[in-house]
C-alpha cells in the first residue's frame, strides 16, 4: 500500500525538474505546467492501484510528455499546418530527454527564463517560485504579503509575457547575466526561506526546497565563479542550514536560536560557510547577501548565546540597512539593538515598523515588552504572534510563552 503522501513527496521533489524538461520541447510554459499537473493527477489515481513505479520521476516526465503530445494532436485536429508542425516538434524527443537521463542544469535554465529583465522583479520572483519550486499561488501570495487574486494575476501576466515575447529557455550569454542575477538570487533565497520557514511540525515543512536552493546556488557559483553575491548567498544558506537539526524539540516545537543545543549544529556546513564568508570579507565588495552571511557567521562562531558578539551584529545590520533598507531588516536590527542598548531602544525601532500580521514582528515586540515588564501588552502580542504563526511548531512555542506570562 502506497503511503497517502507519496505522490505529494514526489511532487515536491520533481515538479520543477519535470516542468523544465517539458518546457525544453514544448517551448510553452503554460502547456508544460498543465501537462505535468495532469501527470501528477494521473499518478494520484493510478499509483495506489497499480503500485509505486520504480522510477517515479521518469514516470511523471513520460506521462506529462504524452499529455503534451495529446494536446498538440487535438490542436492539429482542428486544422492548420502550424498545429501539425507543433505536433511533430513535440514528438521529436532528443535522446537525452529520455527518462532517467541526468538533466543537468535544466532547472537553472528555467530559473533564468523566469528572471528575464523584460519582467518586473516581483513577477520574476513569483513566477520562478511557481514553476520551479512548485509552490501554490496562496503560498507565494503569503510570502509577498499580497492577496491570492493579485498574485494569480501577476503570475498569469508573467507567463503571457514570456510566451508573447518569445523569451528563450536557456542560460544567458555572459554579457546578459548581470541584469538577471539580482532576480535569480532573490528567487533562490525565497525558495530557501519557503522551505526553512514553511512551518515546523507541519505538512508544509519543505526541507526539499532548502536542499534545492542550496543546489541552485552551487550551480550558480560554478556558472559565475568568484561572483561575490552568489558566494554570499551560498554561505548564508549553508550557515542557516547548519542549524536545521537543532531548530525543533522532540515534539516539533520551535527552539529559538538562544536556546538551541549547539552541539547539534552541522560543523561541516559551518566550516564551509565560514570559509566563504572569510573570502568575501577579504575581497571587500560587500553586498546584502554577504553581509547577512557575515551576521550568521557571528552566530555560528559564538560558543554560547551569552557569548554572542552583539555589537558586531548591530554594526553589520547598520551596514545592511544602508545598502538594502526595509522593514524586516530594521526588525532584525532592533533585536540586535535591544541586546546592546536595552529593550527600550529596540522597542523604539520596532514600534515604528508597519509589519502587522507578520508573526516574527509580533513575537519580537512581545519579548521586548516582556523584558520591560509591560506584561499585559506582551500577552496581547504573543497571542497575535501565535495567531499568525506559519505552523504548529512555531505556534506551540509562542503559546507556551503566552502561558508563562499569564501564569505570572
Amino acid at each position: 500500500m502506497i503511503p497517502a503522501d507519496a505522490v505529494a513527496a514526489v511532487f515536491r521533489e520533481e515538479y520543477g525538474r519535470a516542468v523544465s524538461v517539458l518546457l525544453r520541447t514544448t517551448r510553452d510554459l503554460d502547456l508544460a505546467e498543465d501537462a505535468v499537473q495532469e501527470a501528477f493527477a494521473a499518478a494520484a489515481e493510478r499509483w495506489p492501484r497499480e503500485g509505486f513505479p520504480e522510477q517515479p520521476a521518469a514516470w511523471i516526465i513520460t506521462t506529462a510528455r504524452h499529455r503534451a503530445v495529446d494536446r498538440f494532436r487535438r490542436e492539429a485536429a482542428r486544422g492548420g499546418k502550424e498545429a501539425e508542425a507543433a505536433l511533430l516538434h513535440a514528438a521529436e524527443m532528443a535522446a537525452d530527454d529520455l527518462p532517467g537521463h541526468d538533466f543537468g542544469d535544466d532547472r537553472l535554465k528555467l530559473l533564468f527564463a523566469c528572471c528575464h529583465p523584460a519582467l518586473a522583479m516581483p513577477a520574476r520572483v513569483a513566477l520562478a517560485l511557481r514553476v520551479l519550486g512548485g509552490l501554490s499561488t496562496p503560498q507565494i501570495a503569503a510570502a509577498f504579503l499580497v492577496s491570492e487574486t493579485t498574485m494569480g494575476q501577476r503570475i498569469s501576466r508573467a507567463k503571457a509575457k514570456i510566451r508573447d515575447a518569445g523569451i528563450p529557455y536557456r542560460v544567458p550569454a555572459a554579457a546578459e547575466l548581470p541584469e538577471r542575477l539580482a532576480g535569480v538570487l532573490a528567487v533562490v533565497y525565497l525558495i530557501y526561506n519557503e522551505g526553512y520557514s514553511a512551518g515546523l511540525g507541519s505538512p508544509r515543512a519543505r526541507t526539499d526546497l532548502c536542499a534545492e536552493a542550496v543546489r541552485l546556488a552551487r550551480l550558480l557559483d560554478r556558472l559565475l565563479p568568484g561572483e561575490p553575491e552568489v558566494q554570499g548567498l551560498l554561505a548564508l544558506m549553508l550557515l542557516s542550514e547548519s542549524r536545521q537539526a537543532a531548530r525543533a524539540g522532540d515534539a516539533g516545537i520551535l527552539v529559538p536560536l538562544a536556546e538551541q543545543d549547539r552541539s547539534r549544529w552541522d560543523a561541516e556546513l559551518i566550516s564551509e560557510g565560514l570559509a566563504i564568508v572569510h573570502h568575501c570579507l577579504q575581497r571587500g565588495q560587500l553586498g546584502p547577501y554577504q553581509i547577512q552571511a557575515a551576521i550568521q557567521a557571528v552566530h555560528s562562531t559564538a560558543p554560547s548565546a551569552s557569548a554572542t558578539d552583539w555589537p558586531r551584529i548591530l554594526r553589520l545590520y547598520g551596514m545592511l540597512s544602508r545598502i538594502s533598507p526595509g522593514p524586516v531588516v530594521e526588525l532584525n536590527r532592533a533585536v540586535a539593538l535591544a541586546e546592546v542598548e536595552g529593550a527600550a531602544a529596540g522597542l523604539g525601532v520596532v514600534d515604528g515598523l508597519a509589519l502587522g500580521g507578520y508573526h516574527v514582528f509580533h513575537a519580537v515586540r512581545a519579548d521586548l515588552l516582556r523584558r520591560l515588564g509591560r506584561v499585559d501588552e506582551a500577552v496581547k502580542e504573543y497571542a497575535e504572534a501565535a495567531r499568525h504563526a506559519p505552523g504548529p511548531g512555531e505556534r506551540a512555542f509562542l503559546e507556551a510563552r503566552l502561558r508563562e506570562l499569564q501564569s505570572g
